[in-house]
């Protein structure tokens, strides 16, 4: 049951970027532009990975997921902004507030558990190429996504739930462009300690841990490359791992500065940065890194459009 001082925060207001309104029209003619690159980007990466039979192997059935959870990624966060950068006050309902914040936490952790994943793959393509068919099967690979979707969705659901029991009893102007749990635990006006213990028990996880394995993943992967004679062969292991490890560094570089510290030291222009960058510049980067610097997804692109143009 919500309490009565909940139930007083009917809607929350965004405030965006309204202390800068010289530049409403410039981020509105950037944000359209990047999520509409993002959304066809994304798009074309899952139809070409879908219909192409040369791309149906662990990594690229990886890359699809991912795909789809920058999708989700974007389309919970950049449709609220364009309008917010077309109104004077953009508001959000209580509802829609948390369902941002469900659909959010589920993109963004799935991201970082599933690059995890991605890592442990190039790490057997590289380092035990004879036994790779066996160890990731389609049926484990499958397996492994569906782990990363539920596991992330709890946490999302858990997160969610314990910020919907919070009570929001004064001011409700969130100092950001989209719902977040350190600005909505700055709102509260209640106890605040298990959202903080759960959001740290999380960092540690899907940022520290997941960080570490990725680490020891692309450890062993530069040490088996290290091994190799040929400079040609270790080109050819290396271009390989190279766009998924440029994603990593991206990606965990702009979460770190969101997350991985207290609500009490939040700093909100900070977070509309890296926010920025891991909800509208990533998304939109990766199907771009993924396609420009591989060679067949390049090639199944031009047969798909070759197909179609036919």
């Amino acid at each position: 049951m919500m309490s009565l001082n909940q139930t007083l925060a009917t809607e929350f207001v965004l405030q965006g970027f309204s202390e800068h309104p010289g530049l409403r029209v410039l981020l509105l003619g950037c944000f359209l532009p990047l999520y509409t690159v993002s959304l066809m980007g994304n798009a074309v990466i899952i139809t070409v990975v879908s219909y192409s039979a040369g791309l149906h192997s662990p990594m690229y059935f990886f890359l699809c997921n991912l795909a789809t959870m920058d999708i989700i990624c974007t389309s919970s966060v950049l449709p609220m902004v364009l309008v917010g950068l077309n109104s004077k006050e953009n508001t959000i309902s209580f509802q829609e507030c948390m369902a941002q914040l469900f659909f959010l936490l589920w993109a963004t952790s799935s991201e970082l558990l599933l690059l995890t994943v991605m890592a442990y793959d190039r790490y057997l393509a590289i380092c035990c190429p004879l036994h790779y068919s066996s160890r990731m099967s389609p049926r484990l690979c499958g397996t492994m996504a569906m782990g990363v979707w539920g596991i992330c969705a709890l946490n999302a659901s858990v997160h969610t739930g314990l910020m919907m029991k919070l009570s929001f009893c004064g001011p409700n102007v969130i100092n950001h462009f989209f719902c977040e749990i350190p600005p909505l635990l700055l709102l509260s006006c209640s106890p605040t300690r298990v959202n903080s213990i759960m959001t740290v028990l999380a960092d540690i996880f899907y940022g520290c841990i997941n960080f570490l394995l990725t680490l020891m993943s692309y450890g062993c992967i530069i040490s088996s490359i290290m091994h190799i004679r040929s400079a040609k062969g270790k080109w050819k292991a290396f271009s390989t791992c190279s766009s998924h490890l440029i994603v990593v560094c991206v990606y965990y570089s702009s979460v770190f500065c969101a997350y991985i510290s207290p609500a009490s030291s939040y700093s909100p222009e900070r977070s509309k940065v890296s926010g920025v960058l891991y909800t509208m510049l990533s998304p939109t980067l990766n199907p771009l890194i993924y396609t420009l610097r591989n060679k067949e997804v390049k090639h199944a692109l031009w047969r798909l459009f070759s197909f179609y143009r036919g």
